[in-house]
């Protein structure tokens, strides 16, 4: 239960990271894979059917990566989440008595 909670907490923020970042050219994101120790470019509806597999199936299959992708269109899952977390704290500044909070999407690790 804890890691399904988990997979539908990651589905939740892709689509905000998706939101946010899509319509700055950012095509998905970069993964490192443990299994071949290179990076993966995953776009966004493939990462969020990835997670969705995951979801209903207990594991991911494999995939073919894009081809000859440019590493400067996707970004770390550390980084989108960052940048969620830049964005929300800029609108909380711009709310009255928004100062000071923490970012929706920092991790505590």
């Amino acid at each position: 239960m804890e890691e399904r909670a988990g997979v539908l907490d990651d589905l939740a923020e892709l689509e905000v990271f998706r939101t946010l970042l899509e319509p700055t050219g950012i095509k998905g994101i970069v993964v490192d894979c443990p299994d071949c120790d290179a990076e993966h470019h995953v776009d966004w509806a493939l990462m969020q059917a990835n997670l969705r597999q995951l979801l209903e199936e207990g594991q991911t299959g494999r995939h073919e990566p894009p081809f000859d992708p440019d590493p400067d269109d996707y970004v770390s899952w550390d980084y989108a989440s960052g940048y969620a977390d830049g964005i929300a704290a800029m609108a909380e500044r711009e709310e009255p008595g928004g100062e000071g909070r923490a970012g929706k999407h920092a991790r505590e690790d």
